[in-house]
């Protein structure tokens, strides 16, 4: 395997001399379904969850701020309810999480689905889709910053005084969320879901007590108010009000993200059952107080809702459910560029699994502090969950949108609609969440162009990175090299070999005689003019499936000999939520004698080469700058070997080979 081409394939089972049986364990999520619908409520929920300490601060009392008339009351809670209900509700819980690719969601799991038809005209929605997965990067930053600052912003409500610390607490709390990422979070994360199960508990009594005292706030449910309200605002006053309201579904999206992690039925179960109810008696509970004509502490909403015998405990529960949403947006971040780079999409980031069981429980130390730095400087620069917000929206429409928008084709190629129905049903929901993106981007000198930033890098950082892959694969695969049959020609002609099993990492299939070796070999080859007894070539795949459940490996017996030795090829599949380990496949093979290779690995010796990259004379100014930048990106990523877990106990031979880009 070469350092920088790792072969990404769709998921064609290719004809298999031997195949082996499927090295993964069942990736399907453990537990009963009141356990899992417990554990998604304090994962996949947290975000959204919290979107009450902040929202309607922004629909009536921030930029967007309205009169609070009854009618405007009544309008703006009706679109806050169908706005969860049409995206969250229906478009996520209901539609969306039919999208499974082998029971994993997200946005590289639309973008796995339709990797498939890429030559069928749709390299459009694959772009879309790198686009929102840099945008999900920016929502990284901003979530923990937001939710913590209006977490802790209570304590200005229940004592003045304390308004003062609230940002110190936030960098603090932040720098111990972050510190704590290294160690793994397997045993907080079982506390998460009762910890959120009684956050929503309380804000839906809150709620309650608030509809109790004025129970018309009960006609928002009819959307002819909500209609009104917009139809009064006037364009640019109503797409202000769209943007505010962006807040109220912001972490909707998780519900789709997380589905590996829990499955659709146990999220669909917590959503409906508790999640929903919850937030839509809270919202309501904040109308009512605003029909009361009450004053509003400190100009927070929310927390105008507690009293004051219990603001302190409530600060606190808000809190700890703030920590609770920006863990969730850290590991989903983690997941992300983990993914990311199993596409072939991202460069080689160190890995460290935080589990020895869970694979999924990782930490990458590059991601955690970037997002690090972006939190705190977020907290200090905007200084107040009301003006981080206008940055907050942005980023979350932007990918409710793209999913909207790359559901089109999913629903015609995957769930075999008509055009017509998937352009009418998913259109219709492009449009609605096109409209939050437009309305979000108002706010793009105020912050929106923090994530929209991160977003292009990250999509810059995607495409360069898949050319420079592609184009370094070429390049290579260019030089001229003996074919197998001539390479077991000399094998059987040769009187002296090396004794140690080589296994030598391949950028493409070896099946026929026909095929040409890698140049590492012909460099090794025109090097010392002597071949190992027993040479086996490994070439990794990674299919644009989450997991690889039969056929990973498959066997082909070029030259076999008792006293001459072998020469062989294996050819290993991985999916991209998978973890690599090419030295653990290859002894459990050995181990099953699969192929002939000693069992220890101590006796083998692994081949790789690492190519020095060299600019063509005819490259243009757009082609020298790409090479620039993914010359950079190379810097930065790991070395395939290491991502593939050699080198630690086998013997390593890198080779540089000189390979000039066109």
């Amino acid at each position: 395997m070469t350092d920088d081409h790792a072969r990404h394939t769709d998921p064609v089972p290719a004809a298999r001399s031997r195949s082996g049986g499927d090295l993964h364990a069942s990736h399907a999520p453990r537990g009963s379904l009141a356990s899992l619908t417990v554990g998604a409520a304090g994962i996949v929920f947290g975000g959204i969850g919290t979107s009450p300490l902040y929202a309607l601060d922004q629909l009536f009392l921030g930029h967007g701020g309205v009169p609070l008339t009854t009618d405007n009351v009544l309008g703006g809670i009706s679109l806050v309810i169908w706005a969860l209900t049409i995206i969250v509700a229906l478009k996520y819980a209901v539609l969306v999480l039919r999208a499974d690719n082998d029971g994993e969601g997200g946005l590289f799991a639309l973008y796995g689905l339709l990797h498939t038809y890429r030559n069928r005209g749709i390299m459009l929605f694959l772009w879309a889709l790198m686009l929102g997965a840099g945008l999900l990067f920016g929502d990284g930053i901003i979530t923990p910053a937001i939710s913590m600052l209006s977490a802790l912003e209570g304590l200005g409500v229940a004592a003045p005084t304390l308004a003062e610390i609230v940002i110190p607490a936030t960098l603090a709390l932040l720098t111990a969320l972050f510190l704590l990422q290294k160690q793994g979070t397997s045993g907080i994360g079982r506390v998460f879901g009762p910890i959120l199960i009684g956050w929503f508990i309380v804000i839906a009594t809150l709620g309650v007590l608030q509809i109790r005292h004025q129970p018309q706030i009960m006609a928002a449910f009819n959307p002819a108010y909500g209609a009104r309200f917009l139809l009064h605002a006037g364009t640019y006053e109503g797409l202000v009000v769209l943007g505010a309201l962006m807040l109220v579904v912001a972490g909707g999206e998780a519900l789709y993200a997380d589905m590996g992690h829990f499955g659709a039925r146990p999220i669909r179960l917590g959503w409906f059952g508790l999640v929903y109810p919850a937030l839509l008696l809270n919202y309501l509970g904040q109308g009512a107080y605003l029909l009361g004509g009450a004053p509003v502490a400190g100009g927070n909403l929310f927390y105008s809702l507690v009293p004051a015998v219990l603001l302190l405990p409530m600060v606190a529960l808000a809190t700890v459910a703030a920590i609770i949403a920006s863990q969730s947006l850290i590991s989903g971040a983690f997941s992300l560029a983990s993914q990311a780079t199993a596409l072939g999409l991202f460069p080689r980031l160190r890995i460290r699994h935080t589990h020895d069981v869970h694979a999924g429980q990782i930490y990458l130390p590059f991601i955690n502090w970037s997002l690090y730095s972006g939190c705190m400087l977020l907290v200090v620069s905007f200084g107040s969950s009301s003006a981080l917000a206008s940055a907050y929206g942005l980023a979350v429409s932007g990918v409710m949108a793209i999913t909207s928008f790359a559901m089109i084709p999913v629903a015609r190629l995957c769930w075999r609609w008509t055009w017509l129905t998937s352009t009418l049903v998913w259109g219709s929901f492009t449009a609605v969440t096109g409209s939050f993106l437009l309305a979000s981007s108002l706010k793009v000198l105020d912050g929106g162009f923090v994530p929209l930033s991160i977003g292009i890098v990250v999509f810059l950082v995607m495409v360069t990175w898949r050319w420079g892959r592609k184009a370094t694969f070429a390049a290579y695969s260019a030089k001229p090299t003996m074919t197998v049959a001539e390479l077991v020609q000399l094998h059987r002609e040769s009187k002296f070999f090396m004794e140690r099993t080589a296994v030598l990492m391949a950028p493409k299939p070896l099946r026929r005689k026909t095929d040409r070796t890698p140049a590492l070999l012909q460099m090794l080859w025109d090097r010392y003019g002597v071949l190992p007894r027993n040479l086996i070539f490994v070439e990794v795949i990674h299919r644009k499936v989450p997991f690889i459940h039969e056929n990973r490996y498959s066997v082909v017996v070029f030259d076999g000999h008792r006293d001459r030795g072998s020469i062989l090829s294996v050819e290993l599949s991985f999916g991209f939520m998978e973890d690599p380990n090419v030295e653990k496949a290859l002894e459990g093979m050995a181990r099953h004698r699969e192929i002939d290779l000693p069992t220890d690995r101590r006796q083998w010796i692994v081949h790789v080469s690492h190519e020095h990259l060299l600019q063509s004379r005819g490259l243009g100014l757009i082609g020298r700058v790409r090479l620039r930048l993914f010359l950079f990106l190379r810097l930065v990523s790991q070395p395939a070997y290491f991502a593939y877990g050699l080198g630690d106990e086998v013997q390593l031979s890198a080779e540089v080979v000189p390979v000039r880009l066109h």
